[in-house]
């Protein structure tokens, strides 16, 4: 669609200047009063001005050149309406969805899902970018025809590692395909901002409206650096079901369908790993202390228990994921409740006026009130003992807990907001938790 509306536009443009040309041309081809060979040119007739005849068709002329010019603005309008306003700007951003496709022919489901609940081909181009060759997954792709773009990475090569990480040859192999198919989105086609999900994702009914709404937070906020679809913690269960219009800062780089900026990627591209790129996501040196948008109730869904990292965490948290059901206005809301200050003194607020309960109150259900319930933990021994045996993810990364915001896992048990947070006066993560 788009590749035949420039045609349309260049072709358009070439047919206006080219007419445009052939007036001028014949204008300037005319001979002027008083040449020889204009009837009625005698000499000393009707000195200092035109013969009537010449003055005709002057008029006759005007007349058809005026009507020329109005039937050529018209063409421009026409053009400008297939044109639509420049790179976004004054209108609605191009938001393309990024598909890195390996060789699971359940691809399907991801882009079944993502052309079901797209409002628009042409603001949502979805690119499915495909590494490892594999025959079957490519003929599901080409089955979509023009309704995706079809990108196939062109080195497919194993990647020289050390001995020790020769089991690790996939994690390698996905870090290069996922620098090669961002630049292909950002430097061969100048995209300015991208949604990224793998194969094994499906996607909420307001996906798309929630990029989109979150998106100009995302360029404005220079303390965000990324838009998440996904909870870490977000089982049944563990969520506000009321609130699915809820949205959280998080010092986590979640992943599991996520946006990002270009000139977020143009700082990233040059030292991008040669493997384990998420994990090297959420190290100090690349989040610089900034964090992420994530929702309260998920917007992608993971099926993906087989792949290289084989189903590390599946059956234990990520298959019991509660997908948002519900569409959310999202683009309707307000949102400024997620800038920086206004979000971090309003959480510290909450946090730190919660009364601070026990553990076993915790667990047992014998909390008095509706809450939110402050329970602390003091280490990162007792962070992961109190997490794991409340049913959370225990794992940290670089020092930050999953879903962490200023060292502060909220989630929901028996029905009660919980923050599990350090002690009042946390400055900063220390990285050895890990």
């Amino acid at each position: 669609m788009l590749r035949k509306r420039g045609s349309l536009i260049f072709c358009g443009t070439v047919l206006f200047v080219t007419w445009n040309a052939v007036l001028v041309l014949l204008l300037w081809g005319r001979p002027p009063a008083g040449e020889p060979g204009q009837p009625g040119r005698e000499k000393g007739e009707g000195a200092g001005r035109p013969p009537a005849d010449v003055v005709g068709d002057m008029l006759r002329m005007a007349d058809t050149f005026e009507e020329e010019l109005e039937r050529q603005k018209k063409i421009l309008v026409e053009i400008q309406n297939h044109q639509g306003p420049p790179n976004g700007r004054d209108g609605p951003p191009v938001l393309p969805v990024l598909v890195i496709a390996c060789n699971r022919v359940t691809v399907r489901r991801c882009v079944d899902k993502l052309l079901q609940h797209r409002p628009s081909a042409e603001l949502h181009p979805i690119i499915v970018s495909q590494d490892c060759g594999d025959a079957d997954t490519a003929e599901v792709i080409r089955s979509y025809g023009s309704k995706v773009t079809h990108l196939k990475q062109p080195d497919l090569s194993d990647v020289p590692v050390r001995p020790e990480h020769k089991k690790f040859q996939g994690y390698y192999k996905i870090s290069r395909h996922y620098r090669w198919a961002l630049n292909q989105v950002f430097r061969s086609r100048a995209h300015s901002a991208v949604v990224i999900v793998e194969d094994d994702l499906e996607v909420a009914p307001d996906f798309f409206e929630y990029f989109r709404a979150v998106l100009p937070l995302l360029k404005s906020d220079p303390s965000l650096w990324c838009v998440s679809a996904w909870n870490d913690n977000g089982r049944e269960g563990y969520v506000d079901p009321g609130r699915a219009d809820l949205l959280h800062r998080t010092d986590f780089f979640p992943g599991l369908g996520w946006m990002l900026l270009r000139e977020v990627w143009e700082e990233l591209e040059p030292k991008w790993p040669a493997s384990f790129w998420d994990d090297w996501m959420r190290q100090p040196e690349q989040r610089r202390g900034r964090a992420c948008v994530r929702p309260e109730i998920s917007r992608t869904l993971t099926f993906g228990r087989k792949g290289v990292s084989l189903g590390q965490f599946y059956d234990k948290y990520l298959r019991y994921i509660k997908l948002n059901a519900e569409f959310v206005p999202f683009t309707e809301l307000d949102l400024s409740y997620l800038k920086e200050e206004t979000y971090r003194d309003a959480f510290q607020r909450d946090v730190y006026g919660a009364p601070l309960v026990k553990y076993e109150d915790v667990k047992q259900g014998q909390l008095k009130g509706t809450g939110p319930f402050r329970l602390q933990y003091s280490s990162k021994d007792s962070f992961k003992v109190l997490a794991k045996n409340l049913g959370i993810m225990d794992d940290l990364k670089s020092g930050v807990p999953r879903t962490g915001y200023r060292g502060v896992v909220s989630f929901i048990s028996r029905g009660r907001r919980v923050y599990l947070a350090p002690p009042a006066g946390w400055t900063k993560y220390d990285p050895s938790w890990s």
